[in-house]
């Protein structure tokens, strides 16, 4: 039995959690830790309406505190694994389904936000991407990013993980600003993210270097 929704089950109503710099793809896996009021009661709705919650950024400088406006384009997970803590908080791992475009965001009569989904534009993300990408360029790219950040990364799950897997961990994983994760959010293929996740990171060593070739602390 496939817990996996079809297109036709994606909601009409969606209820979002804004959340600066936090990237979900489809397919791969977000762990929460839910302790405001009203992302707890947008928990318990998401459990007995399909489990789907939208993780969407607040648009560049907004922050996270009340109803920052946010970027048009979100990603819906499931919530495929939930536990509750003694001081009241709910343990999630949302996994990515599809994104979304915000078509409308009605009045609330919630203690959370929800919105009009449009799902139309990524109706492939059902679908796993395996498409060529160049990844020896990739992981050369990565390389010195990794050094420069401290990260460990094990070389062969970098040389025979499933591309999509893999350009959506790293994408989800490594320390960009929220606008250099939204570029990633919005390439439309896995081909088109493992070319902006290698422009990004080349971009950050080259400006981690002085021009004396030294590093920057």
């Amino acid at each position: 039995m496939s817990f996996e929704p079809r297109f036709e089950d994606l909601p009409a109503l969606l209820p979002i959690f804004p959340l600066t710099g936090v990237l979900l793809l489809p397919r791969g896996r977000l762990p929460l830790n839910i302790f405001e009021p009203r992302y707890l009661a947008m928990t318990q709705h998401a459990l007995g309406h399909g489990r789907l919650l939208g993780m969407i950024q607040p648009q560049e400088g907004q922050g996270d505190a009340g109803d920052p406006p946010v970027y048009r384009t979100g990603c819906a997970g499931r919530i495929v694994e939930f536990g509750e803590t003694p001081d009241g908080r709910f343990l999630l791992t949302l996994k990515g389904v599809a994104r979304f475009d915000i078509a409308s965001e009605p009045p609330r009569h919630e203690l959370f936000r929800q919105i009009v989904p449009d799902w139309r534009r990524w109706r492939d993300d059902l679908e796993e991407d395996e498409e060529d990408v160049d990844r020896e360029r990739m992981i050369a790219a990565l390389t010195p990013f990794f050094e420069r950040h401290g990260i460990g990364a094990d070389p062969e799950v970098l040389t025979k993980a499933p591309i999509e897997h893999l350009v959506n961990s790293l994408a989800m994983a490594c320390p960009f600003s929220p606008r250099e994760k939204q570029a990633l959010l919005e390439a439309q293929r896995t081909s088109e993210r493992a070319k902006v996740l290698t422009a990004l990171v080349q971009m950050s060593v080259a400006s981690s270097v002085t021009p004396s070739g030294a590093a920057r602390n």
